[in-house]
């Protein structure tokens, strides 16, 4: 039987009156990359920020590695205490759609900053632990630069390192490559395909199709503050069963490769060519 990294039960979130997440189920399995997709404003984002409680859920129950973030008191969800919480949010790397790097520090200060601050280390153990990770995400010519002479694409590789500095159990991606010119998308997936080919276990909001498909174990699919289906990516991708999921794979289907064995009514694949 395959080990729970995260299982959330019943969780709400609202913001004022609107109901943003509608009472979400997810059990993410160890080493397992979920890849959650929907519409903007779907509550995909909200469902990611509550998982290290970026957000606080209104209701509900979280655990990662089998530890509550927080318990629920007659009926609304109370988070860890401030030392528990700062211990349990170390072990979960979190990557922005903003890079939020350090502007006045290079790549390497920026990876090391968190392991000395938080952690404890030496400097000159956080700089060789900085410069490992660097190469991992390919940019060990890069430790010296800061961040306005690297590339976004570069930016978000060290925003990954800096998240890894911290030796997490679990990685969130929000919307990760959202902020990049479309050139330079590839890279960072490419090291987010790294990551997942080592086991990390990786929850990821995208709107990037062909990552979901050939990276994930699993598709989520989020609708009005719920999961409306999930399942392998081919099953998704080719079959999916909902009607909301069909219109909404309707609209970015483009993205996806593999095309022809799309079972999606209107999809373009399947549509007849054009003359000229």
């Amino acid at each position: 039987m395959s080990v729970s990294k995260v299982k959330i039960q019943n969780l709400k979130k609202s913001f004022s009156n609107h109901v943003v997440l509608r009472g979400v189920d997810l059990d993410v399995a160890e080493g397992e990359v979920v890849v959650v997709i929907g519409a903007s404003g779907s509550g995909k984002t909200t469902l990611l920020r509550c998982i290290n409680l970026l957000e606080i859920p209104d209701a509900g129950s979280i655990l990662v590695d089998g530890e509550p973030m927080g318990r629920e008191e007659k009926g609304r969800f109370r988070p860890l205490g401030d030392r528990k919480l700062q211990e349990m949010r170390a072990q979960i790397g979190m990557v922005f759609q903003r890079f939020n790097l350090f502007p006045h520090k290079t790549a390497l200060e920026n990876v090391t900053l968190g392991p000395i601050i938080s952690r404890g280390m030496s400097k000159a153990e956080a700089e060789k632990l900085g410069s490992l990770l660097l190469e991992r995400v390919g940019l060990a010519e890069k430790r010296n630069a800061y961040p306005s002479h690297l590339s976004g694409g570069q930016q978000q590789r060290v925003a990954i390192a800096r998240s890894l500095a911290m030796q997490p159990r679990l990685m969130l991606f929000d919307e990760p490559t959202s902020a990049l010119d479309p050139e330079l998308v590839g890279e960072v997936l490419e090291t987010m395909r790294q990551l997942a080919t080592e086991g990390m276990t990786m929850i990821v909001v995208t709107h990037e199709m062909a990552f979901a498909r050939e990276v994930a174990d699993r598709v989520v699919y989020v609708d009005q503050g719920q999961i409306l289906e999930e399942g392998p990516p081919d099953e998704i991708f080719r079959a999916p069963k909902h009607e909301r999921t069909q219109n909404f794979l309707r609209r970015t289907l483009r993205e996806v490769p593999d095309p022809g064995h799309c079972q999606v009514a209107g999809c373009p694949a399947r549509a007849e060519p054009r003359n000229g």
